[in-house]
């Protein structure tokens, strides 16, 4: 590698430690700033079902929103805290029942509707799992973010260990990392017990055309 490389390298590099130490400072002064705080206040209002408390942060979304904390040697003792508390909040099915039915959490996960302003607070929340995930080959438009789930069980198997991590993932995806761009769906009460049973067997279920 030549010098020249070397130096676009370095001063890449510089770019980028730049970059994340703004952020960092920009989130601390966020929080103390008594004018961004009233811009905040200002600039969101409770609408229908939107209440005002989606702008509250809770711990792990704090812990978040400073990337060099989260990067740091106290953050990442602070991270291994933050994915324990979210995994014991996770609940295992009321009833044992782990799997549901797969045609149910097709619509589920390709449905991005509910918890806005503009449904109504019995509109049936959808998953949304398209916007991150492949989820059948058919596809012609889908998010990548997360992983394809296109032969979820069928690569991974149907051990209850799979069983039981699947659970925890869709239920709290922050129990494992701790800025997972994953929803807490089972969390923020967006799906319910029955929902994520059923978005289960679409990953599970060796019916299921995920695993076809």
């Amino acid at each position: 590698m030549n010098m020249k490389n070397i130096k676009s390298l370095l001063a890449l590099f510089g770019l980028v430690f730049a970059v994340v130490v703004m952020q960092g400072s920009a989130v601390a002064q966020q929080k103390n700033d008594p004018k961004f705080n009233k811009m905040m206040k200002d600039g969101f209002r409770a609408d229908g079902i939107a209440g005002l408390d989606r702008i509250a942060q809770d711990e792990t979304q704090k812990f978040c929103s400073d990337p060099v904390f989260a990067g740091s040697k106290q953050g990442e003792l602070m991270r291994e805290k933050i994915q324990k508390l979210n995994m014991d909040s996770i609940k295992q099915p009321s009833d044992g029942k782990y799997i549901g039915d797969w045609k149910k959490g097709e619509a589920i996960a390709q449905s991005g509707r509910g918890a806005t302003w503009t449904d109504k607070a019995d509109t049936p929340i959808g998953g949304g799992c398209y916007n991150c995930h492949q989820i059948d080959q058919k596809e012609i438009s889908y998010g990548t973010i997360g992983p394809t789930l296109w032969n979820y069980g069928k690569l991974r198997g149907y051990s209850t260990e799979m069983v039981t991590y699947t659970w925890n993932r869709i239920n709290n995806s922050k129990a494992y990392n701790a800025c997972s761009n994953m929803p807490r769906f089972a969390h923020f009460k967006l799906l319910n017990e029955q929902q994520i049973q059923d978005l289960m067997a679409l990953l599970l279920d060796p019916a299921s055309p995920v695993n076809q």
